[in-house]
């Protein structure tokens, strides 16, 4: 049977990843047939420097190349620049790195002399990877922390700027108060990355003003009530953001709050605060007759209860932080959305 014109353009790609992204890369794999996991041998010398092996290096020479890398801690880059730099060299049709958390430039304010850039100096890294047979390395990225850090790869590779919004949109409609749903925003910057690509929904924006020390949230624009208010933002680190307007709109009449987020950095497991607590810890607590323990137990279940009524409906994020996705795993509300189909997409570009 002869192949359609779409079908004998699409092209055989060889995919390897970092060991940490292996469910993110077999989930990319089952999106097509025509992408191939391949292995990489991670080892270590004895001094703790790398000592890595490329399955099958000779069988790549024509072929079309990706990497899926996590830079997910500063002790792992190295091992995985080291392959990245190798893979183009060897006689390879086009090279694609996807990196779908680009996760320098989170905190970094350019305010004193002296402050460093490490978003741009990790740019330069990446602008470094040498240029294939095909030329320049397609470098796949979703939802870049600081806008203008588009701006800092050179013309050795090519960004791919994509974004989750996407798979957050289907499951808004799959969702059965779906035409209740209004979009929230925690600050301008948030609303300025995301609103026309969510313009179909109603929308609020939120703002922080600083009272003394204290930065608060409070209600900028729009009208929360009565709605399930879903605030959308690109990254999570400690929350507080996120807990802060989550307790705005619930005081302004949202009958419901949701929340989500591109990238689950939370370090420090700081994704506990949102998790839903069950009625076992009570139990445990009662069991003593003495009546001190039970005022305890009973201060523990007012406090939890009224953090179940500021608990998050739902937590979305995606799959580009795969040790978060790792430990959330099956705690309520968190839900992820895999960017495994968009990924298998953009291989194909």
């Amino acid at each position: 049977m002869a192949l359609s014109q779409s079908q004998t353009k699409r092209k055989q790609v060889h995919l390897f990843y970092y060991p940490e992204c292996e469910d993110l890369a077999r989930k990319v794999a089952a999106q097509s047939n025509n992408i191939t996991l391949q292995t990489i041998k991670w080892r270590s010398f004895e001094d703790g420097f790398p000592n890595i092996y490329i399955n099958n290096a000779q069988d790549l020479r024509g072929q079309h190349v990706a990497f899926l890398a996590s830079f997910s801690s500063t002790g792992v880059i190295f091992e995985q620049l080291s392959v990245i730099y190798l893979l183009p060299r060897l006689f390879v049709a086009s090279f694609t790195l996807v990196l779908p958390f680009f996760p320098t430039g989170s905190f970094e304010r350019m305010e004193d002399e002296g402050d460093v850039a490490t978003a741009f100096t990790l740019s330069r890294m990446l602008t470094n990877i040498p240029i294939s047979r095909g030329g320049p390395t397609s470098l796949l990225i979703y939802d870049i922390h600081a806008l203008q850090e588009r701006f800092y790869f050179g013309d050795h590779v090519l960004p791919l700027f994509e974004t989750g919004i996407p798979l957050l949109k289907k499951r808004l409609h799959q969702l059965p108060d779906a035409d209740n749903i209004v979009v929230a925003f925690p600050d301008d910057g948030a609303w300025k990355r995301f609103h026309k690509l969510l313009d179909l929904f109603p929308m609020v924006v939120c703002t922080k003003v600083r009272e003394g020390d204290k930065r608060i949230v409070r209600l900028k624009e729009g009208n929360p009530a009565g709605c399930h208010v879903v605030i959308v933002d690109d990254l999570v680190q400690s929350g507080g953001t996120l807990y802060e307007c989550q307790k705005v709109l619930a005081a302004h009449g949202a009958v419901k709050v949701s929340a989500y987020v591109t990238h689950g950095v939370f370090p420090n497991r700081s994704w506990e605060r949102f998790t839903h607590k069950n009625g076992t810890y009570f139990s445990c607590c009662y069991s003593s007759p003495d009546r001190l323990y039970f005022y305890d137990f009973y201060c523990l279940l007012v406090s939890i209860s009224e953090r179940s009524e500021k608990a998050f409906a739902y937590f979305w994020m995606t799959d580009s932080c795969p040790r978060t996705v790792k430990a959330i795993a099956n705690k309520a509300p968190f839900e992820v959305l895999s960017l495994a189909g968009s990924i298998a997409d953009a291989l194909q570009i």
